[in-house]
């Protein structure tokens, strides 16, 4: 039994913490933590958990200190463009915490559109993704680096626009700004070291990726148990969303009439359940799926 571990870096706090715990959790890994624990051991699988800043997450991979790591898209990107001998790449793309990087300007300022950033001045916590954006614009502009309160920089004077990260957009109209573009759509992403692990540390990432993408195909998943005449199955079948190939048995003492089970890997709606009834099918589930494993 191997003795060796790796290291996994999260986000200490805040939504995208959260969620990562959360799909821990649906792999079947516990981390017991307290407020003011930064280093936890996971039992179920040998791995240990680091809790950080989500701004050190990146180095910690690349540098080694960490085999993983989970970490937003924005934060990932800016170093990577930041950074000359960047090596850490991208396992997964998780599909949660999203969010996007955005440019936006005061409601009624002097910047309505792309090209009349031209020599404004923007505040921004990722001045290099921000230039990187502005040069395949072939926009010329003065970046402000402020590591917090961005939206602020307009009201006080100090920059024409900011380019910040927006979820709801509640923070924007809070302080009289609009969205004029979107540099990067973000979400959280499961990154690791450009370096060979050992086979006892490379066969632990395996394992963890295929439960992270079991549980994360089984959370958008569904699992659908209908009846249909022989002659109502084709139609039917074409309206299951994203089933690949239904398993259809007969019923006991109908030899027209079958069963139909189905995984659907995509959303369920009431819509959706009306059209196959509409097309014949009758006593129609819809059953959330706990886990799963291709």
């Amino acid at each position: 039994m191997t003795t060796e571990r790796i290291r996994i870096a999260l986000q200490k706090s805040g939504r995208l913490a959260e969620d990562s715990i959360g799909l821990l959790k649906s792999c079947g890994l516990h981390v017991a933590r307290s407020k003011d624990q930064l280093f936890c051991r996971i039992k179920e699988l040998p791995i240990d958990v680091l809790l950080v800043r989500d701004d050190d997450i990146p180095n910690f991979v690349d540098s080694g200190i960490c085999e993983l790591g989970i970490v937003g898209d924005n934060v990932f990107s800016e170093m990577k463009c930041a950074a000359d001998n960047f090596s850490a790449t991208v396992v997964e793309r998780l599909g949660f915490s999203q969010c996007r990087l955005a440019i936006a300007v005061p409601d009624n300022g002097a910047v309505q559109k792309i090209s009349d950033l031209a020599g404004a001045t923007i505040a921004t916590s990722y001045p290099h993704l921000l230039q990187d954006f502005l040069k395949r614009q072939n926009i010329t502009a003065k970046t402000l680096v402020m590591m917090g309160s961005v939206e602020v920089a307009p009201r006080l004077k100090i920059a024409d626009a900011i380019c910040d990260i927006v979820a709801s957009g509640a923070t924007l109209a809070a302080n009289n700004l609009r969205e004029l573009t979107t540099v990067l759509q973000s979400q959280a992403l499961l990154v690791r070291g450009a370096r060979t692990f050992s086979p006892d540390k490379e066969n632990i990432i395996r394992r963890l990726l295929a439960r992270m993408r079991g549980a994360l195909t089984a959370e958008d998943s569904k699992y659908v148990m209908l009846h249909a005449d022989a002659d109502k199955l084709p139609e039917i079948v074409k309206l299951l969303p994203g089933s690949e190939s239904p398993t259809i048995l007969p019923l006991r003492g109908h030899d027209d009439k079958f069963a139909v089970h189905a995984v659907c890997r995509e959303s369920v709606f009431w819509e959706t359940m009306e059209q196959l009834q509409a097309a014949g099918a009758s006593a129609i589930l819809v059953l959330p799926i706990e886990k799963m494993m291709a």
